[in-house]
């Protein structure tokens, strides 16, 4: 199988925007967002300088998981609208030069898909080996499961919750006698039910899709995933051929890997186990405790951080493996993270914006991000426990329900921000030195320069040891023009040095400035929480 797969070429001037369905607008009434609620909303999100969407899953749902248990792949959740409406969002979108991801959840399905009510009959059928089966119903295996839930006597293999049966894209490993094989006929069967649900959307006018859990269909797999990957080969490459331009981006977190198996981007993930942070986490979130500011000791946190050399020591090292291949992606957040608020003041959120946001690959806001909307401690919604906080309605303005939903109060799929100072878009489009007004200045120069897009090269200029300053360079592909961008989180002035490029000692112009921060020949002045872009 080929490892050669043509990039979207689309992907080197895109911004994403992260929508949860149930908590953008509702333009029915009923508290819960919907479809003709995004489109609403699309000139919004356009003047953001974002010009592509992520959607979570809108396909029907008994929403245990908040979609991500998926009934039905063909077809919109009731309570978001119909297909209409999604084709019609797709229609609206492209007439704005906006592409749409929609969410591909491969792995599982809800218990209730009809694939799963057929699988678990006693008599053999087209579906009996969808899904992982044991050879009795009180015969575990490694990976949680539940038995005896089913006509057939056997247990069937779990890759999430309870509600979530695994999909059969068989074991690289078997040690049991009912384990397929990934070659077996019911492992390539399932495979081709995965690129049918894709084929379909494409054929509707989805340009791609993000892929949840991506790197967890063949069970027993190697630690580098050879026979998933091997997998995603094989799908991704039949799609491909037949749709060159749709965009796919996976929930990897090892981008060799997933950019090997034939997706266009992979997310740098803020993964946190029992402590130890890896480099997204370093910089964002590094606690353990989403609304804990004292022991706080990510990068951006302007008393509890250190220096930036440790988060590039696990940066650097992935970046370069992947240079030319595809796209290492930085979010702001998304509906499994903690936000950045409270824990992070607006302006720390600003410094850590101004880097998220001018690094290499496809950045990704998601929703209410660009207003500094807050984490809060929230009872559990549809399964998502401590996530629920990040997937609150988004706040529009002060009018009934912070402007998301006419409904009663009662009746909101999540309550809204309840503080007199709840961060809304109304207000914050009226303030030059907003949150909102960063982001939208951010992204204007972002797509005003060829240094600044998603494939242009990342050279790191200043890494001190002791200091909290940090600044790279970003060379437009074609050389015309070089950008530097430096940053000091920290609450005491930095002075750095940037080598200058060739024979250039004239004082840098700056684009863009946060704080108080100076450029001269190869010497650039950081005060306290500043950031800054100048051209060189």
């Amino acid at each position: 199988m080929t490892t050669t797969f043509t990039r979207p070429a689309w992907l080197d001037t895109a911004v994403f925007y992260e929508i949860y369905p149930q908590s953008f607008c509702d333009t029915n009434g009923d508290g819960i967002g919907d479809i003709p609620g995004i489109t609403g909303k699309l000139d919004y999100i356009a003047s953001l300088g974002c010009n592509a969407l992520w959607i979570n899953p809108c396909y029907d749902s008994p929403f245990k998981d908040a979609g991500y248990d998926v009934r039905d792949y063909r077809k919109v959740a009731p309570r978001y609208g119909t297909n209409d409406d999604l084709v019609e969002l797709f229609r609206q979108a492209h007439a704005r030069g906006i592409h749409v991801l929609l969410d591909l959840v491969p792995g599982h399905t809800s218990e209730e898909h009809p694939w799963f009510k057929e699988s678990q009959r006693a008599e053999r059928n087209e579906y009996s080996d969808r899904y992982i089966w044991t050879d009795s119903a009180f015969e575990g295996y490694s990976m949680p499961f539940i038995g005896g839930e089913s006509e057939r006597n056997a247990t069937y293999i779990l890759n999430f919750f309870k509600c979530q049966p695994a999909l059969n894209y068989g074991f690289a490993k078997r040690d049991r006698r009912w384990q397929s094989s990934t070659d077996s006929a019911a492992a390539k069967a399932t495979r081709d039910a995965m690129v049918d649900v894709m084929r379909f959307w494409l054929g509707l006018g989805c340009d791609g899709f993000r892929v949840d859990m991506a790197n967890s269909l063949v069970k027993n797999d190697g630690e580098d995933k050879p026979e998933t990957i091997k997998a995603w080969q094989e799908m991704l490459g039949t799609i491909k051929s037949e749709f060159p331009q749709a965009a796919f981006v996976s929930e990897w977190g090892v981008p060799e890997q997933a950019l090997e198996a034939g997706f266009d981007m992979d997310f740098y993930l803020d993964w946190r186990f029992g402590g130890n942070p890896n480099g997204y986490n370093l910089l964002a979130r590094n606690t353990d405790n989403a609304l804990d500011t004292a022991d706080d000791h990510s990068y951006f946190s302007a008393e509890g951080g250190g220096s930036v050399q440790e988060f590039l020591s696990q940066y650097i090292p992935q970046y370069q493996a992947i240079r030319g291949k595809g796209y290492f992606c930085f979010i702001t957040c998304n509906h499994d993270t903690p936000r950045l608020a409270p824990r992070l003041t607006k302006r720390e959120q600003q410094v850590a914006f101004g880097m998220f946001l001018t690094m290499p690959g496809v950045p990704f806001i998601y929703y209410g991000d660009e207003i500094g909307m807050r984490y809060r401690d929230l009872p559990t919604k549809e399964g998502g426990y401590a996530r629920t906080g990040s997937r609150t309605p988004m706040q529009w303005d002060r009018s009934k329900n912070m402007g998301f939903s006419s409904a009663d109060s009662d009746s909101l799929y999540l309550p809204v921000d309840p503080a007199e100072d709840a961060p809304n878009v109304a207000e914050q489009e009226r303030e030059t030195d907003s949150m909102l007004a960063w982001v939208r200045a951010l992204l204007s120069l972002r797509a005003d320069h060829r240094a600044l897009r998603a494939k242009a090269p990342l050279v790191v200029l200043a890494q001190p040891e002791q200091g909290r300053s940090f600044a790279y360079s970003r060379v437009a592909e074609d050389g015309s023009e070089r950008l530097v961008v430096a940053m000091n989180p920290g609450l005491n002035t930095e002075t750095i040095t940037v080598p200058a490029q060739g024979d250039k000692a004239n004082d840098p112009t700056v684009l863009l400035c946060l704080g108080n921060a100076q450029a001269h020949g190869s010497e650039v002045t950081l005060g306290p929480q500043s950031f800054v872009i100048v051209h060189v």
